[in-house]
């Protein structure tokens, strides 16, 4: 099973931005989906972004394109989810998750990284003036 550590998060101003990382151990199959979701208090886990190691393929919810970005350092084993104009609406503890059997087409199985994959412990996001 893979290993995941989330860092990065921390207080940001309404506006601002943050970059959180997601350090992984080394992978066991070929090719995966790297994820990140949040969970606020009293709130559904939601599904964000999705990355392919296979070919970078990315996949986007609605609630964040055009402000969350998510990429990778395929040297490092290092995912990255950047989040610009925070808003009340994004704190919450933010997580990467990681499964080989899911496959980005033109969606991304939040609902299977949730059931299958390897979830790190989380990273805490405030948006507070």
């Amino acid at each position: 099973q893979v290993q995941l550590v989330e860092s990065g998060g921390g207080l940001v101003q309404p506006g601002g931005s943050l970059r959180l990382s997601c350090a992984t151990s080394p992978f066991t199959y070929d090719f995966y989906t790297i994820a990140w979701f949040r969970q606020a208090p009293g709130k559904e886990r939601e599904g964000l972004t999705c990355i392919s190691t296979r070919d970078d393929r990315t996949y986007y919810a609605d609630s964040v394109k055009g402000r969350f970005g998510t990429s990778r350092d395929s040297v490092k084993n290092i995912y990255y989810l950047q989040m610009n104009n925070l808003q009340s609406e994004d704190p919450a503890m933010y997580y990467c998750v990681a499964e080989h059997s899911v496959v980005i087409t033109s969606t991304c199985s939040f609902a299977a990284l949730i059931d299958f994959g390897s979830w790190g412990q989380g990273t805490q996001v405030i948006v507070s003036s």
